[in-house]
């Protein structure tokens, strides 16, 4: 068994090497390679762990920059998201606060904007953008003069 324990470990690691993974996803891997075994499964995470193959602290700060600077999510979508994988409330809290906050805005903005321009001709359009907005985890104070300004600037550009 202490062969295909170290075989097993070793595909792990060479995982972990590729991207960055959380405690509770290399849980799942460990437990499904192991066929179930529960004590192997914990064995192999601890030695992962122990080994800084992998780090929640690492993983929520690479999840936090992805999200916000790929996929335009805001601050509170990817708290939420982090939570659901069972990342501590203060390492999702140093993970946001890693992030630029001038590029996020920036994103946030140009996300809006194209968004905006979808939902030009529609009557509920600025509600539409604003709820938008707020599903993809923006605080409304922070999209509320955004959604104002670009919503008057799609409606000025129509008119004129």
């Amino acid at each position: 068994m202490e062969e295909k324990w170290l075989k097993v470990l070793s595909r792990l690691q060479a995982q972990c090497v590729r991207r960055e993974y959380c405690v509770r996803d290399i849980r799942a891997k460990a437990l499904k390679a192991v066929e179930g075994d529960a004590a192997l499964a914990e064995e192999m995470v601890a030695s992962l762990v122990a080994d800084r193959f992998v780090d929640d602290r690492r993983y929520a700060e690479a999840f936090a920059r992805e999200k916000a600077s790929l996929s335009g999510w805001g601050a509170t979508k990817i708290a939420y998201a982090l939570s659901g994988k069972g990342i501590a409330r203060e390492t999702i809290r140093d993970a946001l606060d890693q992030l630029d906050t001038g590029a996020a805005s920036r994103k946030m903005e140009s996300v809006l904007a194209a968004k905006c321009r979808l939902l030009a001709q529609d009557p509920q359009g600025k509600l539409k953008l604003l709820r938008f907005a707020l599903s993809r985890g923006y605080g409304y104070d922070e999209v509320r003069e955004v959604v104002d300004r670009l919503w008057a600037a799609a409606r000025a550009s129509e008119e004129g």
